[in-house]
């Protein structure tokens, strides 16, 4: 069985970063330079592109710096799409007064952070390089929006909420349904126990899929992309388009299949409505786990992650579930999805329902969630620790596969039980060549 937390291996050395400075100040009727945000966004494929936009149109927001290892993304034509950069500049020379000074494009996302310009960052990179580049963001005094799951690897991702923690950053993850209000509904109504004493919750994700694209024999490598630099701390794998952008996320190297592509989506609603922020199940199993017998994409086609809570209650995270979150109280029920909601009782879900003292967080927009905490310092609807949280399960899952045996953990330590070689398992960051998280 392939696995992510035990894959090593050795590559070329980083190539040299292309720098181009460049300053932004704009006037008009946009917000003084001293009441302005400067951003810098990490990562330019679909999610970056979308987080980008969004904030960009953030009156107090101006988009500074956009950085990719593949260079038809940030600075040059990428087959029809226009390129962040030019897309970034286009933007304000339209609303602006025509005194944008411009936005840079770098290769190298240390460079990016450096910028003392730059007051946050948004990483939207594959999960592989989730947790570096954040660091690094952090390290360099900047607020950080990251897009989920909030890193790969479970090491990684104490080490990301601690050092949110130390830095007093503010920090949001990209799990956008917090800030809808059908999920906050459905959260509110379990939170002020109208379910009853909760018996089960059910967490449905998407089934993975798998390719004939075998990828043992490495394609020419584009001259756009630096692919030493993309692969990063995780395996140096013959390059294949088919293994890079979008689809890396099925490869255990680089993502974690369906089951970690959404486990930070439903498993987080779940979470949040049972009052799991900073806890989570005290026992997991893997079962059910089918994986593509062809192909280069190793994530798991099917899935089913069990898990036992200390109040007395079960969740199964499973591609065999109803897509979605689902809450089973002796009362009834309330089920979740994006633009959907039902529940056995009707009046809890009515927007208009009193459903009780407990006031769920609620956010005016995800990315406006995120310029607010930046200026008001107030923590976010989806700060570090909780998506960390959130994810955990998954992470649990992987080892107890590995392994072929339920984990117990104690959320209170983040400790396997009695197992030291499944804690070892869990833990471990095997990063290639000079990669740390010590920075």
């Amino acid at each position: 069985m392939k696995r992510r937390h035990f894959l090593k291996s050795s590559a070329g050395a980083l190539g040299a970063p292309t720098i181009i400075p460049a300053s932004a100040i704009a006037q008009g009727d946009r917000p003084v330079p001293s009441e302005r945000t400067t951003l810098g966004v990490i990562g330019l494929g679909g999610m970056g592109n979308g987080d980008m936009n969004a904030l960009m149109r953030q009156e107090e927001v101006q988009v500074v710096a956009v950085c990719d290892v593949d260079r038809q993304h940030e600075g040059k034509d990428s087959g029809g799409r226009e390129p962040a950069k030019a897309r970034v500049e286009k933007y304000y020379a339209e609303k602006g007064k025509g005194d944008y000074k411009g936005c840079a494009a770098y290769e190298d996302f240390r460079e990016l952070c450096a910028r003392k310009d730059i007051d946050a960052v948004v990483v939207a990179t594959p999960d592989h390089w989730h947790a570096l580049a954040t660091l690094e963001a952090l390290r360099n005094g900047k607020d950080v929006y990251c897009e989920k799951p909030v890193t790969h690897l479970f090491g990684e991702g104490q080490a990301v909420y601690r050092e949110v923690a130390k830095r007093n950053a503010i920090f949001q993850t990209g799990s956008q349904q917090r800030s809808d209000v059908r999920f906050r509904i459905a959260v509110e109504a379990v939170q002020n126990g109208l379910l009853g004493k909760i018996q089960h919750v059910e967490v449905g994700l998407p089934k993975g899929g798998g390719t004939d694209h075998e990828g043992r024999v490495g394609e020419p490598i584009p001259d756009n992309l630096n692919y030493d630099l993309w692969c990063g701390p995780s395996r140096y794998l013959p390059y294949s388009k088919h293994r890079l952008h979008w689809n890396w996320r099925w490869c255990l190297d680089y993502g974690g299949g369906q089951l970690m592509d959404w486990i930070g989506h439903h498993n987080d609603i779940a979470h949040w409505g049972l009052g799991l922020d900073k806890s989570g199940p005290v026992q997991v199993e893997a079962v059910g786990f089918e994986f593509p017998n062809k192909g280069m994409w190793d994530g798991p086609t099917k899935y089913e992650v069990k898990c036992q809570f200390a109040e007395g209650y079960t969740s199964s995270i499973s591609s065999e579930n109803r897509m979605g979150t689902k809450w089973i109280g002796e009362n009834g029920w309330i089920w979740v999805d994006r633009g959907k909601i039902e529940a056995s009782n009707k009046e809890w879900i009515r927007e208009k329902t009193d459903r009780g003292p407990i006031k769920a967080y609620a956010s005016p927009g995800h990315h406006r969630n995120f310029v607010d905490g930046i200026r008001t310092r107030k923590e976010c609807i989806a700060p570090a620790e909780t998506a960390h949280r959130s994810i955990t399960p998954g992470h649990l899952a992987y080892v107890s596969l590995q392994l072929g045996r339920p984990l117990k953990w104690d959320p209170a330590k983040e400790e396997v039980i009695g197992d030291a070689s499944a804690d070892k398992l869990l833990k471990d960051v095997p990063y290639r060549d000079q990669w740390s998280l010590q920075g």
